[in-house]
């Protein structure tokens, strides 16, 4: 029997801790059939494929009790759960109480070297297929790197089995580039294999990886590397290494080349529609802007856990949209910025663009449309629900009215969630929405960012966010801004339209600036004067301990501190 090590689970169930001994990859469930006899089979040779996939994370509403990772940032607020222990400091090498990617992530990749070390000797139904199962498994790989990465900074670059002597004093921790590196090798191995799909086509494939979720992973990862966490800034090189900036705007650029060819992939005609909706795979979906969806919970409880408490069946308001998200929502007329920033450390003096036609005495007026798509504000009507229409009532002592106080069915900040909930369903209905995490607008954004970056197809870039924009009935970002002007307008461009997508939480952290921003979150209490007239007061919502410098990468376990010595040695800065 061929003896399997596991190797870095406990760095989960720890792909760096266990021996061989009840190794479940020495069998298979049945208890009878050893690691030899898989690839002898090619149905067994497929099934073990089929184990690279399923420690894909969780997202959207998989964190603590049907949570979402934005109130873990400025977008939104939580009155209880994750959002108070994040808001508490309570992070820690013994407390991850966010999520568990850390051991699934491992675990891909253990799965992963296995079977792309085992499958040019395996069976395999049709030969055409051996190629193709390998492109999989190196775009899962890297994948479950990039997510590592992300959250915990370098991880040694394995990519074999490990041997029973194999000395763990031997691993030491990489540079993010040669994590980025060993990522990019992957994915240009598995897009020249030919018969990688741009797109799954077929209900029986659904959810394999494809060109397009290549690109994607591609995109993200060379954008992460040239940002200012990863790349390092000194007197000789204020902005650090440009080239890095160089390398993720061609990849994006690329990416949108071979994505959009034929409208093969194209930005969905509805922003608040295309969020109501999953991922259709057939030859010729409506949706061409989805690249990769993933689960992330019930979708009936996103409708019961994030929603108005005039609703019959909502359980709480969840993830209430902050302040300072709504802010950051231009005027469409105009196409400017309404709010430009704060006077002060509390953010209860806004910066107004008098050139915007921003009016606070009606601020919820002529906004992007993203923001009536996203948001459930005062004075919103919540839609005909068989004939009915809510207007929804935050003001002191309205239906729906804003409650500081710990009560969960009311929202904290004035504000409810609005994007991916269907106004048009009762709440005890289920709602067909998914959490997209790969989209090709996010590609358009990358592109745009590391192209203003780099200082190269600056035309391209300010055509990639303005495809962006008029999706949304936004009028274009005229050309001829500074860098720095056009920066500012690409982040919160990322802001509003990635809005819930789990960007912004790791987007602060990469442009190095969740001190300037993860202090506190704000609000807006609405006192009624008479119908229609209201007075508008922002308060402070949270204050927050999560925003100093080693909040910008998670602490390694204390768990894997002692099975990989250099862990020891090297925990993240500030843990």
């Amino acid at each position: 029997m061929k003896k399997i090590i596991v190797y870095i689970v406990s760095i989960g169930i720890s792909y760096f801790a266990l021996g061989c001994k009840n190794d479940p990859l020495d069998i298979t469930p049945d208890g009878r059939i050893t690691m030899e006899d898989v690839w002898k089979d090619a149905i067994r040779t497929e099934a073990f494929l089929n184990t690279v996939y399923q420690f894909v994370p969780g997202y959207f509403m998989s964190y603590g009790y049907f949570e979402t990772i934005s109130g873990l940032s400025d977008e939104s607020y939580y009155k209880e759960g994750i959002g108070i222990a994040w808001a508490n400091g309570s992070l820690s090498p013994n407390n991850n109480f966010v999520n568990d990617f850390y051991n699934n992530c491992w675990s891909g990749i253990r799965y992963a070297n296995v079977f792309i070390e085992n499958i040019d000797r395996a069976q395999v139904t049709n030969e055409n297929n051996r190629g193709l199962f390998k492109a999989e498994a190196k775009i899962l790989r890297a994948f479950y790197y990039l997510e590592l990465i992300k959250q915990y900074g370098p991880m040694p670059v394995i990519d074999k089995e490990i041997a029973v002597d194999f000395n763990f004093t031997s691993l030491k921790r990489p540079t993010f580039q040669e994590n980025v590196d060993f990522i990019v090798r992957d994915l240009d191995d598995a897009l020249a294999e030919s018969r990688l799909p741009i797109r799954i086509t077929v209900g029986s494939q659904g959810g394999r990886v494809t060109r397009a979720i290549a690109h994607a992973i591609k995109s993200q990862a060379l954008l992460y590397n040239a940002s200012p966490l990863w790349n390092s800034q000194d007197a000789a090189n204020p902005e650090g290494d440009i080239s890095k900036w160089a390398a993720a705007a061609q990849a994006s650029k690329e990416a949108i080349q071979e994505l959009t060819k034929n409208d093969e992939y194209k930005l969905y005609s509805n922003y608040g529609d295309y969020f109501l909706r999953g991922y259709d795979v057939v030859p010729q979906p409506q949706d061409r802007e989805t690249i990769m969806e993933t689960g992330g919970g019930s979708r009936t409880h996103f409708i019961t856990m994030n929603n108005i408490p005039s609703k019959t069946g909502v359980d709480r308001a969840g993830a209430t949209p902050t302040q300072e998200l709504v802010d950051s929502y231009d005027m469409q007329a105009t196409g400017l910025p309404a709010i430009l920033g704060y006077n002060d450390a509390n953010h209860l003096d806004p910066i107004i663009s008098t050139a915007s036609g921003y009016n606070e005495n009606a601020p919820y007026v002529g906004r992007d449309p993203r923001f009536y798509a996203s948001i459930w504000y005062n004075g919103a009507s919540y839609d005909n629900i068989r004939g009915n229409i809510h207007t929804v009532e935050t003001f002191t002592g309205g239906a729906d009215q804003m409650l500081r106080t710990e009560v969960n069915a009311n929202t904290g900040t004035g504000y409810y969630l609005r994007k991916f909930i269907d106004p048009m369903i009762q709440v005890s209905e289920r709602s067909n929405a998914s959490f997209k995490k790969y989209r090709l607008a996010e590609i358009y954004l990358n592109f745009a960012e590391a192209a203003n970056e780099a200082g190269v197809d600056i035309s391209l870039a300010y055509e990639a966010i303005n495809t962006v924009r008029r999706r949304a009935d936004m009028p274009d970002i005229a050309a001829g801004l500074t860098k720095e002007e056009f920066r500012d307008r690409i982040r919160r461009e990322r802001r509003v339209e990635l809005f819930l997508e789990e960007h912004r939480f790791w987007d602060v952290r990469r442009w190095k600036i969740i001190d300037q921003v993860d202090k506190l979150v704000t609000g807006m209490e609405i006192t009624q004067v008479s119908p229609n007239n209201y007075v508008y007061t922002r308060f402070v919502v949270q204050r927050r301990a999560s925003w100093q410098d080693k909040y910008l990468i998670f602490p390694l376990p204390s768990s894997e501190l002692s099975n990989v010595p250099d862990f020891s040695d090297n925990q993240n800065p500030g843990w």
